[in-house]
């Protein structure tokens, strides 16, 4: 094909943030938008990711700065919240963003 012709528009995956992109988080994502907070046991029934799992792109999130893990104990019973972070919650609009502007280029 002729470049001069080919009118396709460039579409450039690299703006997407791969913190949020992979699959598992971007679920944990979601779920996390949406709420204020959520328990570790809601968030392996909803995403339907093992413990083990979920754990490792919590860790990943944390590290980004994108959610907080919050450890306290409910009748002396361990208990684990997450929540998004402001940053985080900017994170995951501008992840929105992207990927409409990126849908609309289609």
């Amino acid at each position: 094909m002729n470049k001069e012709m080919d009118t396709t528009p460039e579409i450039n995956l690299e703006e997407l943030d791969r913190i949020i992109h992979e699959p598992a988080r971007l679920n944990i994502m979601l779920y996390l938008y949406v709420v204020e907070k959520a328990d570790f046991v809601y968030l392996v029934h909803k995403t339907g990711l093992t413990k083990g799992n979920l754990s490792v792109h919590l860790q990943k999130l944390e590290q980004s700065g994108y959610i907080e893990i919050i450890k306290e104990f409910v009748n002396r019973i361990p208990h684990t919240l997450i929540q998004l972070t402001p940053q985080g919650r900017n994170a995951f609009d501008s992840y929105r963003e992207t990927i409409k502007n990126l849908l609309e280029q289609v």
